[in-house]
């Protein structure tokens, strides 16, 4: 079970992470999970181009490692990047010293002050180290999630979810990843080009 819209409640839990962006600018921040990909995330970034679009992606050390190129490749075409673990690692099974280490190798590889808890899954003591002042990281969440990772629904549906719950300002989840293709690529140029014609810009958070 997920939520496509991120509950009120749950953003009022963890008060200093960042769910959205306060505009009142048409803007959009797509961002990507799980990547880098050696095909998914060329298709992602050749769409971006296409649109004039750019976004955030939130990549794993592992797969960093495995696709330097794809990853130097984001970084050239405008986009900012952030840390997902060096292993996709899910902070409520893990201690906070094996959680934070794990972090800190990927950060080797990711250069960024973002982070994104792989699942959502983060205690408020890994909140409280990753966000002490000598080792700072911004941990973003999302307004909405497509569910593009979700095998039991359609493309289509994974696009009604993003346009049904996106407004200015919005954090919106894909997946550049091969378990998530089908929908994807379905989904994302469509939400493009939706919001693209509603004159709605889309842009990468920034790493600073």
């Amino acid at each position: 079970m997920y939520f496509v819209s991120a509950p009120k409640l749950l953003r009022a839990y963890y008060p200093s992470l960042l769910w959205q962006i306060d505009t009142k600018e048409k803007e959009l921040y797509l961002t990507f999970d799980d990547g880098p990909h050696p095909t998914v995330t060329p298709f992602v970034l050749d769409i971006l181009k296409q649109y004039d679009a750019k976004a955030t992606f939130f990549c794993i050390g592992n797969n960093v490692d495995r696709n330097k190129e794809v990853y130097n490749r984001i970084i050239a075409e405008g986009n900012s990047v952030g840390n997902h673990t060096q292993s996709h690692m899910n902070g409520w099974k893990n201690s906070d010293y094996y959680y934070v280490k794990n972090i800190a190798v990927a950060s080797e590889r990711i250069a960024s002050t973002l982070f994104r808890p792989p699942y959502g899954r983060i205690k408020k003591s890994q909140i409280k180290s990753l966000q002490m002042p000598d080792s700072y990281l911004k941990i973003v969440m999302w307004s909405v999630l497509s569910g593009d990772f979700d095998m039991n629904i359609t493309g289509e549906k994974c696009l009604r979810n993003v346009l049904r719950n996106s407004k200015k300002g919005s954090i919106i989840v894909f997946h550049d990843s091969e378990k998530a293709f089908d929908r994807l690529k379905y989904a994302l140029p469509k939400t493009l080009e939706h919001f693209r014609k509603q004159g709605y810009v889309f842009k990468a958070l920034c790493m600073d």
